[in-house]
């Protein structure tokens, strides 16, 4: 099959095919059809599969088809709804993209950065509204969002949203909107409670399902190398060093871990940055810019601040740590092995993982292979770790003695603190 198979406007093939594009992925061969004749749609995808083209391109063709194609209000007409500012920017280029020879009008709201070129984009109409949910609401609370013209609505990675804490306001802005609408909703895996909302929001959904649920790309090759926790970072610097590696995408599980392995390579020659949720969007924008440009060898990401990544060819993932959620693996190495190309995973697992390991291994239904690199074997019990000095505690300093603890005066109490002032 091809995209010119599959019915859509001739001004969506020509941008399609400028972006070098042939033969559909299997979600966008089964999606676009179903989109395209105004049914709801519930589809499991995982990242790196073609899901945002898959309803970008039947969305502007139905936008534009016909009599529908003279827009005759500033409100939006299309809200998508997704968990993260990344992948807003993500989807909004890529409505832009699949657009270009249409007179389509897109904007992407979200947190994070100042919100009054938001409001005068809103101001000056829009034909598909992007958006995270928290900023949205801002929007509507403010009245410079009116969701009254919505036509068709995108819940996507739902999963996410849900994992995120985002159900409340999903419901309040679902609430808002005309009931007669077109709903389609993505999500990588149908929780319970994905498959609560989606029972209330879909009528007679068609159903796309393109890969089992909760298993790792066919494209991707996975191992481990088993180390101990304190040889990591010098282990994944000779990786580097001998490797040849030029864009990798590594995971850290806390941003603060993020920060601290992204200025250890930055020490080690590699050119490194970080992006989590304390980083303002400037600088996540930023980072993720000069790394699709090249202009960084790596990029150090939390699991929240990475989604929404999305680049073509990206050859290597590496979890620098596992993540605490075994789906979470999923998704990371999701990131590889994207259009039929493939990507290499590594997992650096230190004796306190290995557990995760298990149960990543347990939700893929495989053994992974282990690597081992000579000077950085694990050792065969784990080595203690460092002692912590209690909280609130003072380094003796040298060549001064600790003073004395003098006794409580005669008839004054002596006072007691909680400890918990700094934290």
């Amino acid at each position: 099959m091809h995209f010119t198979d599959l019915g859509l406007k001739a001004e969506l093939l020509r941008a399609v095919a400028e972006q070098g594009y042939d033969t559909p992925t299997p979600i966008q061969q089964q999606a676009i059809p179903a989109v395209m004749t105004g049914r709801d749609l519930m589809a499991t995808a995982q990242t790196g599969t073609g899901k945002t083209a898959g309803f970008t391109l039947p969305i502007l063709h139905r936008l534009f088809s016909g009599e529908r194609q003279a827009r005759v209000t500033k409100k939006p007409r299309v809200l998508v709804l997704v968990p993260t500012r990344e992948l807003a920017i993500q989807v909004e280029e890529s409505v832009r993209t699949y657009g270009k020879h249409l007179p389509v009008v897109s904007l992407a709201v979200f947190g994070g950065v100042g919100i009054n070129p938001q409001i005068a984009g809103l101001r000056r109409g829009v034909d598909i509204l992007v958006a995270t949910p928290g900023r949205l609401l801002d929007h509507i609370q403010q009245r410079t969002a009116d969701l009254s013209a919505i036509e068709i609505l995108v819940l996507d990675e739902a999963d996410r949203m849900l994992d995120m804490g985002f159900i409340r306001d999903i419901r309040k802005i679902i609430a808002l909107l005309p009931k007669h609408r077109q709903n389609l909703m993505f999500s990588a895996t149908f929780s319970p409670d994905i498959r609560e909302l989606a029972a209330g929001l879909l009528h007679n959904p068609a159903s796309v399902d393109v890969a089992a649920r909760n298993t790792a790309a066919e494209t991707v090759a996975q191992c481990v190398i088993e180390t101990n926790r304190d040889q990591k970072k010098a282990l994944l610097c000779h990786l580097f060093e001998t490797r040849g590696w030029h864009q990798v995408l590594v995971f850290a599980r806390t941003k603060h871990g993020a920060d601290a392995l992204s200025k250890t390579l930055e020490k080690a020659g590699i050119s490194s940055a970080a992006i989590h949720g304390n980083k303002s969007q400037g600088a996540r924008t930023r980072a993720l810019s000069d790394f699709k440009d090249g202009k960084l060898v790596a990029l150090v990401a939390t699991d929240i601040a990475a989604r929404g990544i999305d680049i073509d060819a990206l050859p290597y993932v590496i979890n620098y740590e596992l993540p605490d959620v075994a789906e979470d693996y999923v998704h990371r190495i999701g990131r590889t092995g994207r259009a039929g190309m493939e990507g290499k995973a590594i997992s650096l697992v230190s004796h306190d993982e290995r557990g995760s390991l298990r149960d990543i291994e347990r939700l893929i239904k495989r053994d992974l292979e282990r690597l081992v690199i000579p000077g950085f074997e694990a050792s065969a019990i784990a080595p203690p770790k460092p002692v912590q000095p209690p909280r609130g505690a003072r380094k003796p300093q040298p060549g001064r003695p600790q003073a004395q603890k003098t006794a409580p005066k005669p008839g004054r109490p002596q006072q007691h603190h909680s400890g918990n002032r700094h934290r």
